[in-house]
């Protein structure tokens, strides 16, 4: 009988064969920080710089002409004891919640339901994203041109409308903006769930049917729980979208009525570009960057993203 020890004894110079090195994970190692460089650079100067710029400049006064003059903390004195900044934050808040609450579940079904086999899913999915391709400024003029309380949709169906001044009220402008960021961005955040569905291993859902679980059981007990890490990312996608929408605002209810619907980022807008006060602008958009930051930490402090691990992460 031939030995392992009778093997190596018959190796030429009667040295041990060499084993092969083992590939896998073990064997990579990540890539230097110079393939992170270029990144880090177009970041430092297109978004570092740009923000220690406003930074600085919110503590001046400045009206865009001449140079700034430094007013210390007069700026963000004025913005503590101001009420439409108070009000415009809790209406960004607000425009966040109702966001996240009606894109979310529709995403989530329509991702899951694209990443199928469904006969004419494909042309159908090309259609939906749609609105996907076109600019927040067309769609606005689009909308403003259909909800037209004379011309539109609504003055063609007043009972069911009333006078079909829709942007005329807090509550029918704040439904109206909600509608239109949901009909424009629904698309995008279908074709993260679709991406994410489609990675799901098929063989779970196998063994889910062999155990008799039927569509709906699949759905929540397999799909859901397989979107969480995406959920996460979508819906932290969608705060700062929130805390950024400007155009739409703009185009729309132009703030109103009143301020109404004065969100913090248009507000930033009417300081430093109608009231050519760029410091208390800047102020403003410093408060931006810092709620911003903040519930998206808060977010993924909650749902415990930060502690997940996958054994697809990358190198």
């Amino acid at each position: 009988m031939t030995t392992l020890a009778t093997r190596r004894q018959a190796a030429p110079g009667g040295s041990t064969p060499s084993r092969p090195a083992r590939s896998g994970a073990s064997s990579v190692g990540r890539p230097g920080f110079a393939w992170a460089l270029p990144a880090t650079i177009f970041f430092a100067l297109f978004a570092l710089v740009p923000l220690a710029a406003v930074a600085v400049l919110s503590f001046t006064s400045w009206s865009g002409l001449g140079d700034p003059e430094f007013v210390g903390l007069e700026n963000w004195e004025t913005l503590v004891s101001d009420p439409v900044m108070v009000k415009s934050l809790w209406l960004s808040l607000l425009f966040i919640v109702l966001g996240v609450v009606t894109q979310t579940p529709l995403s989530i079904l329509l991702g899951v339901w694209a990443a199928g086999n469904q006969r004419n899913r494909a042309v159908l999915s090309a259609i939906y994203f749609i609105p996907l391709l076109l600019s927040s400024a067309a769609i606005s003029v689009l909308w403003r041109a259909l909800l037209d309380p004379n011309f539109g949709i609504p003055g063609q169906l007043s009972w069911l409308f009333g006078d079909g001044n829709l942007l005329g009220t807090q509550s029918g402008a704040i439904g109206v903006l909600i509608f239109v960021g949901m009909w424009q961005f629904t698309p995008f955040h279908t074709l993260i769930y679709q991406g994410a569905a489609k990675g799901i291993p098929n063989v779970l859902y196998q063994a889910a049917s062999i155990d008799g679980a039927g569509m709906v059981r699949q759905f929540f007990s397999i799909t859901l729980p397989q979107l969480r890490n995406t959920a996460i990312t979508s819906i932290i996608l969608m705060v700062v979208g929130g805390l950024t929408t400007f155009e739409t605002v703009l185009i729309l209810t132009n703030g109103g009525p009143g301020t109404d619907t004065t969100i913090t980022a248009f507000y930033m807008y009417q300081e430093a570009f109608q009231s050519f006060d760029f410091g208390v602008g800047s102020a403003i958009a410093l408060v931006l960057v810092v709620v911003a930051t903040l519930i998206s930490l808060v977010v993924v402090k909650v749902s415990g993203y930060d502690k997940m691990n996958s054994s697809l992460e990358g190198l």
